[in-house]
């Protein structure tokens, strides 16, 4: 009888694992930033400025939340080279993260932006404070803790994103195990020890969220 699990075979590809889930992580952490300032950005964009501004700024957001990223994935890698912008595949995938999470994060600022009270504003202007020192020391400071549960989870669920980037042959943990799967016809190993680093990182994250929580929270309470 064969057995269902090769020790061996796991021992053997596990540092070529680990090695792929660097990019892996990498790839995250660079989608992640560029989802929060893109995010920030798509906010303040709904919220303030010209009509056209808001208009276009929420046709974008809803756009890119009602098509799938892989889809997107695909659009930037393939098309943007015809319009004269040609990037790695790693660029591209870290691009579509960005892009795509960044609409769900403009959200989550836009909630707690809206929470911030008005007579927060009202009293910078009292004060003659600049519109960008109101919203960069006053309101930005209110509005984040609240929502970083939310985006904490954002960046879970992007880490987990991560292996639609297989498809434009980003070498991340999912690509490297379907290769190693296909030299060895042992596909059993390399799939379940992806599903261990993809749980390890995602309970890590949880946890780091958590404390970033209570050092916002504490710190708030503080200036109370």
């Amino acid at each position: 009888m064969t057995a269902i699990w090769d020790w061996a075979y796991a021992l053997e590809i596990l540092p070529i694992l680990a090695k792929a889930s660097i990019l892996t992580v990498q790839v995250t952490l660079a989608g992640f930033a560029l989802a929060l300032v893109l995010g920030l950005a798509f906010a303040v964009g709904r919220m303030a400025g010209p009509v056209w501004l808001r208009s276009a700024t929420s046709a974008a957001v809803e756009f890119v939340r009602s098509t799938p990223l892989l889809i997107q994935i695909f659009v930037l890698y393939y098309m943007m080279p015809g319009m004269g912008l040609s990037l790695s595949a790693m660029s591209t995938g870290v691009l579509a993260l960005g892009l795509h999470y960044g609409a769900y994060c403009a959200e989550v600022y836009r909630s707690g932006l809206e929470n911030v009270p008005r007579g927060q504003w009202e009293a910078s202007i009292a004060l003659n404070l600049s519109p960008w020192t109101t919203f960069k020391d006053i309101v930005l400071p209110q509005a984040i803790p609240p929502v970083v549960p939310a985006l904490g989870n954002y960046l879970i669920a992007l880490f987990k994103e991560t292996p639609l980037l297989s498809a434009i042959a980003v070498l991340e943990l999912m690509q490297t195990a379907k290769i190693l799967g296909s030299e060895s016809f042992q596909y059993t190993e390399p799939i379940t020890l992806v599903g261990a680093f993809f749980l390890l990182f995602s309970l890590l994250s949880a946890v780091l969220i958590r404390r970033l929580e209570r050092r916002l929270g504490a710190r708030a309470g503080a200036r109370r």
